[in-house]
């Protein structure tokens, strides 16, 4: 199983330089992620319910093409790596236009965050089922929460 989505370049995206500015890409990527969690279950709503929410430790994004307004752009998204609690987790976006090239790739490490006691939490079974369902890459790795 593969998790695909389009994402629409706006006019508004663009830099002075008439391609999508650099900030996009976060935004395009947090959103599509956002989405494909409430697509497995985890909704805004569940995560009011359990107080819990996912915070990111480190966002990078390597640009490879320009995107420009009118292309037509995929995002990929793939589990990288996850704790076997499921507190931890990294998430690898791929950014393609027009069917064939790829414009950058982006790597984001969380965790899910008890948003009442401020600390990093295992999210509920429900959470972790539906985690675990997102494809993995091809280098997909268990690893161990260290720390809290």
């Amino acid at each position: 199983m593969e998790y695909i989505r389009h994402a629409d370049i706006r006019w508004s995206d663009l830099d002075p330089n008439f391609h999508l500015r650099h900030s996009m890409y976060y935004d395009i990527c947090a959103s599509i992620r956002m989405g494909l969690m409430s697509e497995m279950g985890i909704t805004p709503v569940l995560l009011q319910q359990h107080h819990i929410g996912p915070v990111l430790f480190r966002e990078e994004c390597l640009f490879k093409r320009e995107i420009r307004f009118g292309d037509l752009l995929k995002v990929h998204i793939n589990i990288a790596q996850l704790s076997r609690d499921f507190r931890k987790w990294s998430m690898y976006h791929e950014l393609w236009i027009n069917e064939a090239t790829l414009a950058a790739t982006l790597m984001v490490d969380g965790a899910w965050m008890d948003t009442e006691a401020r600390k990093i939490t295992a999210p509920p079974p429900l959470f972790a089922e539906a985690f675990d369902r997102i494809p993995k890459t091809g280098t997909f790795a268990w690893h161990e929460a260290n720390g809290q």
